[in-house]
């Protein structure tokens, strides 16, 4: 096809027009077939002519530099021009370039407690992105953990909505910048609107069985307050609910979103949502109703249906649709498209590429971040080790110098881009690179286990809609030779630091796991290990909270380290030798057994018994938990005033002492508890927090508020209101009751 030549400007080209104006302009002189093709968003892995010139895409992911600028030279041949825009999922980091910046999972920086921490490190995603020519993350993910089976735990910020809200306002803030004309800034994308993590069963995308006031109290405030705070983009999950999909849920999309909220942002499904009514629920007969119902629902952006072109047409012929059905959506593309000035600009990979991918600046960010998300669980004084000392440390296990597993999910070799097998090695310093850098010690290594091979899905290696199906798991049986070549190599140090946890093949999309415990020949080392009688240091590099064996109770010392991303096992090196005090605390509850599931610490009250008649249900470590390498104490927790009314400020004050000898960042944590509730309610809530720096020897007094507005419940019309009467201000160093100091008030 060749487009003809435009002698004069026409309004949807001139800049100097308001951007309504244009895209009035532009959307009047589209033909139904170019409205449709703005609403599709495909692979560009696939015929990148076929996508553009004959469906007129709008959108495509999943690409390289090189398909960019082939993609951008085919727009060049369309009628009207009109700029693509392109996406990709840059979770935590530029997730699929090689020698971008790969940070720790949000799971991960979650760990931090520190917004502004995740603001710098989206903001320098941001500028990594944009400069290669991406315009669109989807990213951050606002999905609240509840079973610890489920694949996508490691994208989440952990389990408590009003941390979510905190870190995914921040992330949002650093993705888009001042706005989107600034060159750096990038569309960031809220998913999975909603509810997609309440699972059955810890499966991906099953029903989520969620009634309207259960959203209402913990899965919709996350989105509702970075909707408000201006998140352009929000993509909905996969998942049913109620029967029907989130893709044509018209109470979630219009009644909530558009309407209570006001959203007026952009709606993009979920990969193949839109097919996956025809081929996978079944509740629509062909294409065409699929396409047709997805329209009506107020969906903008369809990814990777490609069918959606020719259903949407054939909607329009049997009279499913009208012809103008396509325009709001076509016009909310167009708009981001003017705001982002690709009219002008199309912002294809820039000339300053290398010197902003993987730059030092962004490294050395990488590093504090990887610092902070890096949780002591347990220490019983051995750490930190004596970096002046010649210490002999044996640094054994599976995950000891796996570089591509410590990224994570999202980055390079997690399989979801086929143009890249992971990041350069030499961006990469694993926990055995980390501890062969601390000058005087002797360090040696030893695998000690293997963990998985893979076999082909029964089912066959690929899914209807052509995507591959995850293979299946065949844990690996302990192998006595590398365990003996681990206790030697352990028997002739001084310290042994074991690194164990899960790998990519156990992660993911379609990756639930039935069980959280270490798999393969992982258990078998660590009591092998242990029964040395050598100080073990267990580094769990997990992507999320597993269950470890009976053995590690005799352990000397527990890390959680996530995938703490490219600086992760310089980080490790640092705190284990002390050059670092540890300050990360867990935004999500370690389960003893994965019988315990669910483990998250706000489940609602008024269980029958506190216990299972075989285990507790108390978590092996809970929500708030961490440890430092010093003596924290909480003490005289007093509120300027005891009754108060909704629009007051509840005023509150405690002292926290350092009572060891090393300096320590402290995550003060308040909860609030209502008493007596007109409906179940949970225990305490997440409310605020507040993090403090304390010398040895030194007590701060640290000055609490918090609106008694946000002191609410969700009552049985799914109403969310302040209910008069007593409360409990709780504060202390986790969720654990036992650690919290309580202070009445009530509310009139």
């Amino acid at each position: 096809m060749t487009s003809p030549t435009l002698t004069t400007t026409l309004p949807y080209q001139d800049p100097a027009l308001p951007i309504p104006e244009r895209v009035a302009d532009l959307l009047g002189r589209m033909t139904l077939e170019e409205k449709i093709g703005q609403m599709l968003q495909l692979d560009a892995r696939d015929d990148l002519d076929d996508h553009i010139l004959r469906r007129l895409a709008g959108s495509i992911l999943h690409t390289s530099p090189e398909r960019i600028l082939r993609a951008n030279e085919l727009t060049a041949e369309t009628r009207l021009r009109i700029p693509l825009l392109v996406a990709e999922d840059c979770i935590h980091g530029h997730s699929f370039w090689p020698g971008a910046t790969i940070y720790p999972t949000q799971l991960g920086m979650a760990a931090s407690w520190d917004a502004e921490l995740l603001e710098r490190v989206a903001r320098a995603t941001a500028e990594e992105v944009a400069v290669t020519g991406i315009h669109w993350t989807f990213s951050p993910v606002l999905c609240i953990s509840r079973d610890l089976r489920w694949g996508r735990v490691s994208e989440t910020f952990g389990e408590d909505p009003f941390l979510i809200g905190e870190l995914a306002s921040a992330m949002v803030r650093g993705y888009q910048g001042d706005g989107l004309d600034d060159p750096t800034a990038i569309l960031a994308t809220a998913k999975h609107f909603a509810g997609y993590s309440e699972t059955q069963g810890g499966r991906d995308a099953s029903e989520a069985d969620i009634s309207r006031r259960k959203l209402r109290s913990w899965f919709l405030p996350p989105f509702e307050r970075v909707a408000r705070e201006g998140c352009r983009s929000f993509m909905l999950g996969y998942q049913t609910m109620d029967g029907v999909p989130i893709t044509t849920n018209e109470w979630l999309l219009s009644d909530v979103l558009r309407g209570e909220w006001g959203y007026t942002g952009t709606l993009i499904t979920d990969w193949d949502n839109v097919g996956r009514m025809v081929w996978e629920q079944r509740i629509q007969p062909d294409i065409a109703h699929a396409a047709a119902a997805a329209v009506r629902a107020g969906n903008d952006m369809i990814m990777t249906t490609p069918g959606f072109f020719e259903g949407t047409l054939d909607a329009v012929a049997q009279g499913l649709l009208v012809e103008d059905a396509f325009d709001a959506a076509a016009a909310r593309i167009l708009t981001l498209k003017f705001e982002l000035g690709l009219f002008e600009d199309p912002r294809l990979p820039g000339v300053e590429l290398d010197a902003v991918v993987g730059s030092a600046a962004h490294a050395e960010l990488n590093l504090e971040m990887a610092r902070r998300s890096i949780v002591l669980l347990e220490n019983n004084g051995v750490l930190p080790l004596d970096a002046t000392a010649p210490l002999r440390v044996a640094v054994v296990g599976p995950l000891a110098d796996d570089a591509q597993t410590q990224l994570g999910d999202w980055a390079g070799g997690s399989g979801q881009a086929g143009w890249l097998d992971g990041q350069p090695r030499d961006m990469i310093t694993t926990v055995r690179d980390g501890l062969q850098g601390v000058d005087g010690w002797s360090v040696v290594y030893a695998r000690g286990a293997d963990i998985l091979t893979l076999e082909e899905d029964p089912q066959g290696a690929f899914f209807p809609d052509h995507q591959p199906r995850p293979p299946v798991v065949k844990p690996c049986a302990p192998d006595e030779a590398l365990i003996a070549e681990a206790v030697a190599a352990a028997s002739a140090s001084d310290v042994v630091v074991a690194v164990v946890g899960d790998r990519i093949e156990l992660v993911g999309e379609g990756r639930s796991t039935a069980t959280l415990e270490l798999i393969g020949g992982q258990n078998a080392l660590l009591d092998a290990l242990i029964a040395t009688g050598k100080p073990v240091v267990v580094v769990l590099l997990a992507s999320k909270p597993l269950v470890l064996p009976a053995s590690v109770q005799q352990a000397a010392a527990v890390i959680w380290a996530a995938n703490p991303g490219m600086q992760g096992g310089r980080a490790l090196a640092e705190i284990i030798a002390g050059a670092v005090e540890p300050s990360g605390r867990l935004p999500i509850s370690f389960a003893q057994h994965v019988g315990q599931q669910p483990t998250y610490y706000n489940q609602i009250r008024g269980q029958h018994g506190d216990r299972y008649a075989d285990l507790t249900q108390s978590p092996a470590w809970a929500f708030g938990e961490g440890r430092s390498y010093t003596t924290v104490e909480y003490s005289d927790l007093v509120l300027e005033e005891t009754v108060l009314c909704v629009s007051d400020t509840i005023v509150g004050h405690v002292t926290v002492s350092n009572t060891g000898e090393r300096p320590v960042r402290e995550t003060v944590q308040v909860y609030v508890r209502d008493a007596v509730t007109s409906v179940s309610w949970t225990d305490k809530e997440l409310k605020a927090y507040r993090q403090v720096d304390i010398e040895p020897g030194e007590s701060v007094r640290v000055r609490l508020e918090l609106p008694v507005a946000d002191c609410t419940i969700v009552d049985a019309a799914g109403i969310r209101l302040v209910e008069p009467g007593a409360f409990e201000l709780l504060v202390g160093p986790s969720s654990r009751d036992e650690v919290l100091l309580s202070a009445g008030f009530a509310v009139s």
